[in-house]
């Protein structure tokens, strides 16, 4: 009897879900190197569920439409792109130990990210939020490509067997208004920097290893 009730105890302390909040903008490398690191954690756990939500972060809210000129933006921003290369050789090496291999000298519009996280957002209809995000992480940071250009999202979309109508449609003055609504709830919440992980009942700030994830995961999962 003891050993019966003992058993339920275990069990009903297993939670059957495991909710993520990954705080992100697809023009952060350091998210796409906690995208991955992530991916890696995961799968240490194939036997556990995941409730894995993407939500919609901009470290520049006041971005044109049309984005602008990297050099620009690395002038604005940090002064030219002199100044910036120690933080970028950084995060290429950081990347590199997580299997990624940055061409930032690619790049050459930083976008308004609006527009790619509509279409992540609109990626979780279609159980593809996880390889949409993979997607516009490398076209931006690998291939170099404006993930601001709709007709580039739309050929993402299509690779993914994400019909091009149902982009432009979600593609509303409403759920353009959900993306802002999500972006101030987070500045609200104190989050001044991305990527920022909600994992179970704890909250981790930056691209954390694998390993450090792992731990997270394993310790909300006790």
């Amino acid at each position: 009897m003891l050993k019966d009730l003992l058993i339920i105890i275990r069990k009903s302390s297993v939670p059957e879900l495991m909710k993520i909040n990954i705080f992100a903008d697809t023009i952060c490398g350091w998210c796409f190197i906690g995208h991955a690191n992530l991916n890696k954690a995961l799968k240490k756990f194939p036997n556990t569920k995941f409730d894995i939500l993407h939500v919609p972060y901009q470290l520049n809210p006041d971005m044109p439409n049309e984005g602008m000129a990297r050099e620009k933006y690395l002038e604005i921003k940090f002064g030219g792109k002199d100044y910036a290369a120690p933080m970028y050789e950084n995060m290429k090496l950081k990347a590199k130990e997580s299997g990624i291999n940055l061409n930032l000298d690619k790049i050459k519009k930083t976008p308004n990210t609006v527009l790619s996280h509509l279409l992540i957002i609109l990626s979780e209809q279609f159980n593809l939020e996880n390889e949409i995000k993979e997607k516009i992480y490398q076209s931006y940071f690998i291939d170099g490509l404006d993930i601001g250009n709709l007709d580039i999202l739309i050929e993402i979309a299509k690779q993914n067997n994400i019909p091009e109508k149902e982009f432009k449609d979600f593609i509303n003055e409403k759920n353009i208004e959900l993306v802002n609504s999500k972006i101030s709830d987070a500045r609200e919440k104190n989050i001044n920097g991305v990527p920022f992980f909600e994992i179970g009942k704890d909250f981790i700030s930056g691209a954390q290893s694998s390993i450090q994830l792992e731990n997270v995961i394993k310790a909300n999962l006790n």
